[in-house]
C-alpha cells in the first residue's frame, strides 16, 4: 500500500490541533514543548500542501479560517480515534477520558441532561464535556459532534438512534388567562384560543400540536397571536404570563403544574408523546467516552444500557 503521510506530517497535524485549540501558536508551542517558530513552520507546511489558508494571522492571536475549522473538526476526529485504538491494543485506556461534544435541545438539555452532567462527571473525571445547547440539527462531520439528543427518530438511516423515552406532551395555561378566555372543552375550541406556536428550526413551519380523537393520533395546527424560534421554553414562559395555551412536555412543567401556576386544560384527548433518543453516526468507531456517555444516559432514563449498534 502507497504510503500518503510522512512521519512529519503527523506531527505538523498534531500541532496544528493543538494551534487551533489554544487559539495561539505560543500557548500551543509552550502545551508540547517545542517553539511557536516550530508551529508556525509545521503549520506552513500544511497549508503548503493542501493549498489553502488554514488560519487568520494578527500579532496576538490566530483563528480559523472556514477551510481551516473543517479540517480541525476531521483531524480532531482521526488523532481521537488513533490515540483511542493505541489504547484499546495497549490496555492503555483504562478510563474514558478527553473532550465530548454533544448537541442536545434545550427542552431536554435543561430539564434532563444538564442536571446528570456531575455525575457523570464524578464517575470519569476525566471526560471534558462540550454542550451545545439548541434546537439546530448539527452537522457531526463538519462541526465534529460525538453525538446528539433529539426528539423525533432519525429519518437516515446512516445514524443509530437509541431511545431514551417517550416524552408526554400536555397542554396548559395560567389560570388567569383561562378566567378571561374560559376553559377549551374540545379540540375544535382551539380557533377561539391564543396558541402560542413554536417553529421547529428544521422545517421552518410551527410544529403541529398532538391529540388522541376517537382513538386515533391526529395533528391540529394550532393558531394564535404568538408564533416562537429558536428557544421552545419560551413558550412555557409565555403561558406562565397568561399569553395562551401551549403545548409542552410535562417534564419541562411539573413544578408549575404542581404550583398551580399552569393548568393543564384538554386532558381527555392528552396522553400523545414523542420520541427523545442519542444518536450517532452508524459505523463510527465509538470511543470510551462516547461508550460510557451513551452508556450513562440509558441507565439514567431507562434503568439499564442496551448494546451498541456496529
Amino acid at each position: 500500500m502507497r504510503r500518503h503521510f510522512e512521519d512529519v506530517l503527523v506531527g505538523s497535524i498534531e500541532l496544528f490541533c493543538a494551534a487551533a485549540e489554544s487559539g495561539s501558536f505560543t500557548a500551543a508551542a509552550n502545551a508540547v514543548g517545542v517553539t511557536p517558530a516550530a508551529v508556525s513552520r509545521s503549520v506552513s507546511r500544511l497549508e503548503a500542501r493542501l493549498g489553502a489558508r488554514l488560519f487568520v494571522r494578527t500579532t496576538r492571536q490566530v483563528s480559523l479560517t472556514d477551510d481551516g475549522r473543517r479540517y480541525f473538526e476531521q483531524c480532531r476526529q482521526a488523532l481521537t480515534q488513533l490515540i483511542d485504538a493505541e489504547r484499546a491494543l495497549t490496555g492503555l485506556q483504562s478510563m474514558p477520558s478527553g473532550v465530548l461534544r454533544i448537541s442536545v435541545p434545550t427542552t431536554y438539555g435543561h430539564h434532563r441532561v444538564l442536571p446528570l452532567l456531575p455525575r457523570f462527571r464524578a464517575l470519569h473525571p476525566e471526560v471534558r464535556v462540550d454542550v451545545h445547547v439548541s434546537n439546530r440539527n448539527i452537522d457531526f462531520v463538519d462541526e465534529g459532534y460525538d453525538l446528539a439528543i433529539r426528539a423525533r427518530e432519525p429519518a437516515d438511516s446512516s445514524f443509530v438512534a437509541r431511545k431514551l423515552e417517550d416524552a408526554e406532551l400536555v397542554v396548559v395555561a395560567a389560570p388567569g388567562y383561562l378566567a378571561r378566555a374560559g376553559m377549551p372543552d374540545s379540540i375544535a375550541s382551539l380557533a377561539q384560543h391564543d396558541c402560542i406556536n413554536f417553529v421547529l428550526p428544521s422545517t421552518g413551519r410551527p410544529i403541529p400540536w398532538l391529540f388522541h380523537e376517537k382513538g386515533k393520533l391526529i395533528e391540529v395546527a394550532a393558531t394564535g397571536s404568538y408564533c416562537l424560534y429558536e428557544d421552545i421554553l419560551a413558550g412555557v414562559t409565555l403561558a406562565r404570563s397568561g399569553a395562551g395555551l401551549f403545548q409542552a412536555y410535562r417534564f419541562t412543567i411539573e413544578e408549575q403544574l404542581r404550583n398551580k401556576s399552569l393548568v393543564e386544560v384538554l386532558s381527555a384527548h392528552g396522553g400523545c408523546s414523542r420520541p427523545f433518543s442519542v444518536m450517532y453516526p452508524h459505523g463510527r468507531h465509538l470511543s470510551l467516552k462516547v461508550r460510557a456517555f451513551v452508556d450513562f444516559l440509558l441507565e439514567a432514563r431507562t434503568g439499564a444500557p442496551e448494546p451498541h449498534g456496529a
